[in-house]
């Protein structure tokens, strides 16, 4: 399979499909296994997140759950790109640092560098990166040999023509011979980074793609732009657009981004959603880094991956990730 990290969330989130809620394909439920977050006794002061557009508005939910957990407690949010949160963390000036895709190994030889043990990554929550559409975009799938072609300069995933007008995806009438407008986002975003390596397998992407400096303002302009194509995370879905169904292959079967596909691992494009932090080997963690950490593995903070869009992490991967707190 294509998608590197695949096989770590077929095995981390399988158990999630039984905690599917029946009623639609859309939502899906919190694991019933996940306590519900308790509050510490003494916890104050400052904290501060720096990293994932795509995270902001979690980022945002989560800290005012945990300011109403410790009123005296203040929260300062700066979404700008995952590239901003290796940096942050590095000189201290954020204890969070928010990621869409994972740590560069660069990255990690930096922090290491700085501090002689590597950062620790806490997974949050499940994405599926959408490919969007106008939502009146008749578009049925695309392969990702097609999303190359239509995104990239070299084609390197090979399988299709380079992709300019709606024709090349099948589409007629009005749609025939329209050309295909394209957003997304700047190179400090994490989901550039991820969308680039495993949709266009690591290939440039074309001079005509819109970069947006946020998830929401992709969305908006596919909104608005009728006969356009933009990716982002699935978690900023409006009623203006819709997520194309995605296959691996040309050919191949189509998923669409469905909790249950991105559990799966099926979906092509699914991924992890990660906040990285500093934590000294054998020392105890801030109990303010350590608490917000709780809050967002806590039935409570699932509760926000849900609302917010996302796709909420099953009892066993939570119970993983506590334990790297310790």
């Amino acid at each position: 399979m294509y998608f590197i990290r695949k096989p770590a969330i077929v095995l981390a989130v399988a158990v999630a499909l039984a905690a599917a809620n029946t009623a639609g394909a859309q939502t899906v439920a919190v694991d019933a296994k996940i306590p519900a977050y308790k509050p510490a006794q003494g916890v104050s002061g400052n904290i501060s997140s720096v990293g994932s557009d795509s995270l902001n508005n979690l980022m945002t939910l989560w800290s005012e759950g945990f300011q109403k957990a410790y009123p005296n407690v203040k929260v300062q949010i700066e979404g700008k790109g995952s590239s901003t949160a290796p940096p942050a963390l590095i000189s201290g000036t954020a204890q969070l640092g928010p990621m869409s895709r994972a740590m560069k190994s660069s990255e990690i030889d930096d922090f290491e560098k700085k501090y002689g043990y590597k950062p620790t990554v806490i997974k949050t929550a499940v994405d599926a990166l959408a490919v969007f559409v106008n939502k009146d975009n008749p578009v049925k799938s695309m392969s990702l040999a097609q999303v190359d072609a239509a995104f990239s300069k070299g084609r390197l995933r090979k399988g299709a023509d380079d992709i300019k007008t709606w024709d090349q995806l099948g589409l007629t009438g009005e749609w025939a011979g329209k050309p295909v407008s394209l957003y997304g986002r700047n190179s400090a975003s994490g989901t550039y980074g991820f969308f680039k390596e495993h949709a266009l397998n690591k290939g440039d992407y074309k001079d005509t793609v819109k970069e947006q400096p946020g998830s929401a303002a992709v969305v908006q302009g596919v909104t608005v732009d009728r006969y356009s194509m933009g990716y982002s995370g699935i978690g900023y879905t409006t009623p203006g657009v819709r997520a194309v169904p995605l296959s691996e292959k040309t050919g191949g079967k189509v998923f669409e981004a469905t909790p249950e596909n991105s559990y799966s691992g099926e979906y092509p494009l699914s991924r992890f959603l990660y906040v990285y932090i500093n934590k000294a080997p054998g020392k105890p963690l801030d109990p303010i880094v350590k608490e917000f950490i709780k809050l967002v593995l806590s039935k409570n903070g699932q509760e926000v991956v849900v609302k917010d869009g996302y796709y909420p992490l099953p009892a066993s991967v939570t119970a993983e990730e506590l334990k790297k707190l310790d």
